[in-house]
């Protein structure tokens, strides 16, 4: 755990030097998908993983598109050692995967949700639940919806979906 913990850091500390001389510092527009999930603060996990996965400047691109954000504490519920798999090189495509199953193209708002299915970027089908209770993406609950960005929106999940 020290090690992934050290290594989750480093990335990190990278990361957020990436995005900050990157970012529009005038505040004249909205941020991307990327900067803004950096700035939130509660996405450091995800932001790492976007990195690892190679997928920072996909997702920073002109989209639109629409992500269902795992939070820190949501990668935090992964069985123990399956983050710090996943973060090695040598699992980079199967990262990329689990990563790209959590976007769909397009810009979707809340409001636009219903009981469906939505192809998600990876190719394979996302299963969306609307209830009294709430919405669900695959089981995972919407906990925070309509995070306009520049390239899309940004849905905040409590647990990361996997294909």
């Amino acid at each position: 755990m020290k090690l992934f913990n050290t290594l989750l850091t480093g990335a990190l500390a990278c990361t957020l030097l990436t995005f900050t001389s990157s970012a529009d510092h005038h505040g004249s527009k909205k941020k991307d998908i990327v900067d803004t999930a950096v700035s939130a603060g509660s996405f450091n996990t995800l932001v790492a993983a976007v990195k690892a996965a190679g997928l920072v400047e996909t997702l920073k691109g002109p989209g639109p598109f629409t992500v269902f954000a795992p939070t820190d504490e949501a990668f935090a519920k992964l069985p123990e050692g399956t983050l710090e798999n996943l973060l090695k090189p040598e699992n980079k495509a199967k990262l990329a995967a689990i990563l790209t199953y959590h976007v769909v193209p397009g810009k979707v708002m809340a409001a636009d949700v219903k009981t469906m299915k939505a192809k998600s970027v990876n190719g394979k089908e996302l299963s969306l639940k609307v209830s009294e209770a709430g919405v669900t993406v695959d089981g995972a609950k919407v906990v925070k919806t309509d995070i306009i960005t520049s390239n899309g929106v940004i849905h905040v999940i409590d647990t990361v979906v996997l294909p």
